[in-house]
């Protein structure tokens, strides 16, 4: 079809500006994880966005931010990678929430790539009164100093408020040509990647300060039994890594019970992404100060190729 448009749309912002909540929303499965601590997402995640007119590839960019260790360092290069060579840039800015240097910084960024479709979306707009949203709206105007945006879109992914008109506007936006992936394909993620943020998000659940932030997941191994059913069944064994004992403990729970409860809510959502049934294995390892070992970090999947 000569006037089909598709390409590669960046979603950035500061951390916790509901960046994977808008992904899920856009692409109309889960396919990003979401938590309510700040730098949850710690890949580029490509969510795909079909339409008859248009297919969109969404890259979720972990939250730029000041980094503190060299885990931070690498998320960081993975937004400025994720938006070289960009047909648009989608901007998250919190209706809750005013701009400061964070944001500043990350239009500076932006500006650097004056090619690229620009576009603010106003995110949480559940959150305010129109009147505090007008005023958002006015801020966000003023905060691109040297260009313009094309586009400020308020949007409320919860409630799904204005999101297709946010996917027609993205759509409207790419350059022709033809689909890159198949039509019914959402996420270019290997499956194992996206058990490992499965079983994350079900382990940031309720844990405070500094654990979020200490917690990764690797797959041990992943087997099929062969018995017959209506389904497949997998046998899922993992690892999540913390860095220090006391979190092991945390994440343990008394007797267990802390544990336990991670494996049951990750299984539920590993069974509905593979559409099998699924025995998970869990185990908890204290691999010391990965997020600064640069050997722990390549093991663990953080190239910094």
């Amino acid at each position: 079809m000569s006037d089909f448009r598709s390409g590669f749309v960046a979603i950035v912002g500061r951390p916790n500006t509901g960046k994977s909540t808008l992904v899920n929303a856009l692409v109309g499965s889960k396919i990003a994880i979401t938590s309510p601590h700040p730098n949850t997402t710690r890949h580029a995640i490509r969510g795909i966005v079909n339409r008859p007119e248009f297919q969109a590839i969404l890259v979720d960019t972990p939250g730029i931010h000041k980094p503190k260790t060299l885990l931070g360092h690498r998320l960081n290069a993975v937004v400025g990678e994720s938006l070289d060579s960009v047909d648009v840039i989608v901007m998250c800015l919190p209706a809750d929430e005013s701009s400061g240097s964070g944001d500043e910084f990350l239009v500076q960024e932006i500006a650097k790539h004056p090619r690229s479709i620009k576009i603010a979306v106003i995110t949480k707009t559940d959150l305010v009164s129109k009147a505090q949203l007008a005023q958002r709206l006015a801020g966000i105007v003023g905060l691109a100093k040297d260009f313009t945006w094309n586009e400020i879109v308020p949007v409320s992914a919860v409630i799904h408020d204005q999101v297709e008109l946010l996917a027609t506007l993205i759509g409207g936006s790419l350059p022709a040509g033809p689909e890159f992936y198949p039509k019914g394909m959402i996420s270019d993620q290997a499956p194992e990647q996206l058990i490992c943020e499965l079983i994350r998000e079900a382990a940031l659940r309720d844990v405070r300060q500094e654990l979020p932030h200490s917690i990764t997941v690797t797959i041990d191994e992943i087997s099929e039994r062969e018995e017959q059913g209506s389904r497949p069944f997998y046998d899922i064994h993992a690892t999540i890594h913390v860095e220090r004992d006391s979190q092991r403990g945390i994440l343990l729970g008394h007797q267990g019970e802390r544990l336990k409860d991670i494996g049951i809510r990750a299984r539920a959502d590993v069974e509905r992404i593979l559409t099998a049934r699924v025995f998970l294995g869990l185990h908890i390892k204290v691999s010391k100060e990965w997020q600064r070992d640069p050997k722990l970090l390549e093991k663990l999947g953080f190239s910094d190729k």
